[in-house]
């Protein structure tokens, strides 16, 4: 039986609201940090798309003022459920902004961990946006998703992670770290977010990295979510690349 819900979270952001409009209201810009690829009509009626993995979803712009409000709701599911989000951004002094994003709707029968799972997960990506707008604002992006399914539980996952970025069995945000990865050129970087057991972020000169681990109830899968900034960045190249460090690790 559908749930209903309703998650609020606010931040915020060192840039101006016509930035912040611009990373949140945009596909380009909202490929800069979130997952998989999102296209955005620029007026309220109009239908959008998200798409990750091969799997897409529509969705309806139901508000859209410049600078201020961006709405919009996914089409209903055959069991009642959907989600909608509504971003409010508000300008302050000296050029920062105060973004408050509301996310409801109707979850299902496990909405309880499907609830928890977004309250940490925007948490995370509220950074990486922050993040985005911070160090990368305006650069064109490479996005790199892979998936590893049953790839381990939490703490070995986390262990052998750890251990492929040369990262302490302790990490703290700010702790160096070094990205080999074969195909690639190596870089050298810092931790920019710790989330465990869910989330661990880095950041190099040209990128943000994201590794996630999904828990056992959804299968221990083990997810690559990267932004690649490099004006040289090769598409296919850096997404095989990854995918083979991922196929690697978790044989």
């Amino acid at each position: 039986m559908p749930h209903e819900f309703e998650l609020r979270k606010e931040i915020e952001l060192d840039a101006t609201p016509e930035q912040v409009w611009e990373a949140i209201a945009t596909g380009p810009g909202v490929d800069s940090w979130f997952m998989g690829r999102t296209e955005i009509p620029s007026a309220e009626g109009g239908r959008g798309r998200f798409t990750m993995f091969g799997n897409s979803e529509s969705t309806t712009v139901t508000g859209y003022e410049p600078g201020k409000r961006f709405a919009f709701r996914s089409d209903e599911n055959p069991d009642g459920t959907f989600m909608a989000m509504e971003y409010l951004v508000e300008g302050r002094d000296h050029g920062s902004t105060v973004l408050r994003l509301v996310q409801h709707g109707f979850l299902g029968d496990d909405w309880e961990t499907e609830f928890e799972a977004m309250g940490v997960g925007w948490d995370m990506y509220l950074h990486k946006l922050a993040q985005y707008l911070t160090y990368f604002r305006g650069r064109p992006v490479t996005v790199v998703s892979a998936a590893r399914p049953q790839a381990a539980e939490s703490e070995p996952a986390w262990a052998a992670i750890r251990d492929a970025l040369g990262l302490p069995a302790t990490v703290r945000q700010g702790d160096p770290v070094r990205l080999a990865v074969d195909g690639l050129p190596p870089e050298e970087g810092v931790v920019d977010y710790t989330g465990f057991p869910a989330f661990l972020g880095l950041r190099t000169a040209d990128g943000l990295y994201r590794f996630i681990h999904s828990g056992p109830k959804r299968g221990n899968v083990v997810v690559l979510g990267h932004h690649v900034f490099a004006e040289d960045a090769d598409q296919e190249q850096v997404e095989a690349a990854w995918r083979s460090w991922l196929s690697r690790l978790f044989p």
